[in-house]
Formats: structure tokens, C-alpha cells, sequence
């Protein structure tokens, strides 16, 4: 019970609208900007025949890939679309509390960066839950001589989990922080 004149702390609860729309428009804007690389790699890209640009500091590579960087996993592609639905669902709740902008972006970019992906596992050859992902983007040599190949849904998840270790390891809350409220109720 607390005293008729003294304050209070509260707490906002449920998902920010503004934070969710964020979430949403990050994620739909990495999906869709990776499938159009995706579709311009495998119209305009031959297996085996890298362009270079940038000098040579990138390359153009279209390799399709049935298991992780560097064809990890690639005996056990069906793991992979579980993954990416189990961390959708995860950020599916995890925007049920969110209030914080920053957050809502590092997670939109993740959540663009694994359904990206798993478009690909879903519905490319040679099936569903096998699919094998498009990848294009081969740095500092051709054909992942040094550097796995990938696309831009990895971009995306990339960036978004770099930016979520940051925001955690500073202190930034996902969730609203309580407020003082000094009106007694």
C-alpha cells in the first residue's frame, strides 16, 4: 500500500504501435530487397563465372547453398528452415513486449535476414525444407577463397545481431522502463 502523496512506479505494458511498425517495415524491406538481389543473381549470374568490382575487392558469385557459411550442415539442410521458424516465432513474441525503436530495428533485420533465407529452403530446388539458399556476395576473392559467399538476407542478419549485442551490452531495455507516476490511485 503506498501513502496518498507518494509516487509510484509503473510500467507501460504491451508492444509500442510505433515500435512494431518499425519491426515489421525493417523486416519487409530486407525481405524484399533480398529476393529482387536474389532473382537479379539468378537471372543475370553464371555458376563458375565470378564479375568482379570494386577492383577485385568483391566479387559476384552465384553459388546455391544447401547448408550454412561455408556449407556447414549442408547433409542436414531440413534443421535449417526449423531454426528460422523457431526464431521468427521468438521474435513473434518477443514484439508482444517491445517498446524500444532500436530494438525494433536490430530485430526487424533479423527477422527480414531469416525469413529471406528461408524463403529459399521453403520453395527453391530441390524442395521444400530442402531448398537450397541463393547466394551471390564473395569479398576480397572469388568463390569464397577467403570469406564465405553470401546475400543479403545474411547482411541483414548480420547487422541485426551485431546491433542487438550492442544495444544489450549498453543497457538498452526492449521494453519500456518503469515510470514514476506520483498521482495515488
Amino acid at each position: 500500500m503506498t501513502d496518498a502523496g507518494s509516487p509510484t512506479l509503473t510500467a507501460e505494458r504491451g508492444p509500442s504501435p510505433r515500435t512494431v511498425a518499425v519491426l515489421g517495415a525493417v523486416a519487409v524491406l530486407a525481405v524484399a530487397l533480398d529476393q529482387l538481389v536474389k532473382e537479379l543473381s539468378t537471372n543475370g549470374l553464371n555458376t563458375g563465372e565470378p564479375v568482379r568490382i570494386l577492383g577485385g575487392l568483391v566479387y559476384l558469385s552465384l553459388w546455391r547453398n544447401s547448408g550454412a557459411a561455408w556449407s556447414v550442415g549442408a547433409g542436414h539442410t531440413w534443421v535449417f528452415p526449423l531454426i528460422a521458424i523457431a526464431v521468427c516465432g521468438w521474435i513473434g513474441w518477443m514484439a508482444l513486449r517491445l517498446r524500444s525503436t532500436p530494438w525494433a530495428v536490430a530485430l526487424g533485420l533479423v527477422l527480414g535476414g531469416t525469413l529471406g533465407n528461408l524463403l529459399d529452403r521453403l520453395f527453391r530446388d530441390p524442395g521444400p525444407f530442402r531448398g537450397h539458399v541463393v547466394d551471390m556476395i564473395s569479398v576480397f576473392g572469388p568463390d569464397a577463397q577467403y570469406f564465405p559467399v553470401f546475400n543479403v538476407a545474411d547482411s541483414c542478419l548480420f547487422a541485426g545481431v551485431v546491433l542487438a549485442v550492442l544495444l544489450e551490452l549498453t543497457g538498452r531495455p526492449r521494453t519500456a522502463p518503469a515510470v514514476r507516476n506520483s498521482s495515488a490511485t
